[in-house]
This record gives C-alpha cells, sequence and structure tokens, in this order.
C-alpha cells in the first residue's frame, strides 16, 4: 500500500520523539511517505495533491480535528467519490480528537497507531456521511467557498468559545480542557443576545424555526468531549444518517445551569431536552440565517463571521479505515 502521513508538528499530546516512533511503525507496513505541515492549509493541499494522485492508495492525518478537516477537505475537493479516492486513517495528536473517538479509535496516539495497522491487516473500513457547508444563494455570503466537516459545526455561541480559545492559542496559551470552560463562561457573560437570539433555521416543509440564541449541528454523536467524558447534544447524530441540530432560544443563567447540566449528564440514550431546546434529526438540507453577523464554526476551527449558512448532510462520503 502507497501512503501519504500529513503530520502536524503543533499537534499538542504527541513530541518529536513520538511521531518518529510512528512514523517507523507505519512505514514497517507500507510505502510511506510523510510531510510535516508549515502553514495553515498545508494539510488541505496535500490531501488535494493526494486526490489528484495516481500514487496514493491512503492518506494518514497525524495530528488534532483541524489536520483530519484540512485533510478530508483537500481530498473532497471536486466532491466525494469514495470508491476511487485514497482512503483517511487517523492518528490522534490534538486535544480533544472528537472524530477519531467517535471512530472507537483509541485516544492515544501509539494505541492508534496499532489499531490501525490492525485494520489495514484485516482490510477493515467503513464510508461515513459528512457535512457541507455553503454560501446560501441570493445573500451577502452566497460566495463563500464550500467546506466539509467531519463530526460537527456551529453558528453563534459554540464558535464564539471556538474563537476566544484560537485567539489564547494564538498567544501561546496551551489548548487544554480547562481553557475550553474558561471560555465558555466568559463567552456566557459578554453574549450580547442570550434572552433573544439572532439565528433563525429554515428547511423545505416546515415552518421556520426562529430566535435561537444557540445552534450546533451535529454529524455523529459525541458532540464532544470534556476529558475522557462524551458530552451528547445530539445522542441520534450518526456518520450513517443525515445531520442533527440542537439549538436553544435562551442563555440566562436559569436556562444556561438546566441544559449545562443536562449536557454533563447526556448519554447516548438522552441529551438535553426542554422548552427552549430544539432537537432535529437525521436533516438532508437546512439554512441557518442571523439578523446580525455571528461566528461560525466547523471541526472545532474558528471560520470568521457569517449571516447565512447552508448545510447538507452527505451521506456516504468517505472512506475511512477503521
Amino acid at each position: 500500500m502507497r501512503a501519504l502521513l500529513v503530520v502536524n508538528p503543533a499537534a499538542t499530546t504527541t513530541s518529536a520523539r513520538t511521531r518518529d516512533v510512528l512514523i517507523h511503525a507505519l512505514a514497517s507496513e507500507m510505502k510511506l511517505e510523510a510531510v510535516t505541515t508549515e502553514y495553515r492549509g498545508h494539510a488541505r493541499d496535500l490531501g488535494r495533491q493526494a486526490a489528484e494522485s495516481s500514487d496514493v492508495d491512503l492518506v494518514v492525518a497525524l495530528g488534532g480535528d483541524g489536520t483530519v478537516n484540512e485533510v478530508v477537505n483537500g481530498l473532497l475537493h471536486a466532491g466525494p467519490d469514495p470508491e476511487h479516492l485514497p482512503g483517511v486513517a487517523v492518528v490522534p495528536g490534538g486535544s480533544t480528537n472528537v472524530f477519531a473517538r467517535a471512530l472507537g479509535l483509541p485516544n492515544d496516539a501509539v494505541e492508534a497507531t496499532g489499531a490501525l495497522l490492525d485494520a489495514l491487516r484485516e482490510g477493515r473500513e467503513r464510508t461515513v456521511g459528512l457535512g457541507l457547508t455553503s454560501g446560501t444563494p441570493g445573500t451577502e455570503d452566497e460566495g463563500v467557498p464550500a467546506r466539509w466537516f467531519t463530526f460537527n459545526a456551529g453558528l453563534g455561541f459554540d464558535a464564539g468559545v471556538v474563537g476566544r480559545v484560537e485567539q489564547h492559542r494564538e498567544r501561546g496559551k496551551k489548548s487544554t480542557h480547562a481553557l475550553y470552560v474558561r471560555q465558555v463562561v466568559r463567552q456566557l457573560f459578554g453574549e450580547p443576545n442570550r434572552r433573544h437570539g439572532h439565528i433563525t433555521l429554515e428547511r423545505d416543509g416546515a415552518e421556520p424555526v426562529s430566535d435561537l440564541v444557540l445552534s450546533i449541528v451535529s454529524n455523529t454523536s459525541p458532540w464532544t468531549f470534556l476529558g475522557n467524558r462524551p458530552i451528547y447534544a445530539s445522542p441520534k447524530a450518526s456518520f450513517d444518517t443525515g445531520l442533527d441540530v440542537f439549538g436553544l432560544s435562551r442563555l440566562s443563567t436559569r436556562t444556561v445551569a438546566r441544559y449545562g447540566t443536562q449536557l454533563l449528564a447526556s448519554s447516548p440514550q438522552r441529551g438535553p431536552h426542554g422548552k427552549h431546546a430544539v432537537t432535529l434529526h437525521d436533516q438532508t438540507r437546512f439554512t441557518l440565517h442571523s439578523k446580525a453577523p455571528l461566528p461560525l464554526q466547523m471541526d472545532g476551527d474558528h471560520l470568521g463571521l457569517r449571516t447565512s449558512v447552508t448545510f447538507t448532510g452527505v451521506r456516504r462520503a468517505l472512506r475511512v479505515i477503521v
């Protein structure tokens, strides 16, 4: 097998020595070319080159969810074609690694490498669905390029938290779960529209859902992890269905306490619920509009401000080695 290993040297949970060990382990089982990313978007460029090459069977992403997202967007730049495009494998090296863990991989990079080698020897793979965002026709964001996401996206509150975390990381702070928790609190008290949201969800054949403060779009479950604890915003979300949505119409102190407690206690059988919660399952296509520009995040990557985003759930889009 001919494989391209995309290595993020800034991955937070792997040292240079660990990465060298993993590279040697993978190279013992396949014809491997390892490339270290040098700039933001480099993993996307490498994924695109792999898609356009006839010499690559597999792309392995060694890094966090952001590295995986870039690789996937590069591979699928011309659209999904799982039967002909290289497969994807993940060796988790980030702080959270939601995509890898949602696939059932160990969160430890060495153990995940062992699981990957076992999967290759046994020919184990699956084809998963992905989410796709695009600018909405007729809006000021219609020219925004389409972008894939693997596990979740959000417009509004949670994207604001991601943006705050990225600002701290640019200042040299390490990405930790404690950092995320602190930024959730700061985003909450800095949120100007806690009681009356600006977001409206529109979909064919249904009445619009308006005045949302928070909107989380999930392509799988769990939504994220707090340390080793999985958090389920949309427990029914799956790589084998369309997209799920969890929204809140209010973020008062009382509702935050209620739904925050529900999220911490969530399980595959039960997620957050109540009169201020909106839950939608297995959606193929919908649009989130905002009366004012709001931050957008995909797979934990802050992508700036948007006023309108169209979401599409694309089934069987990516072949993954698991």
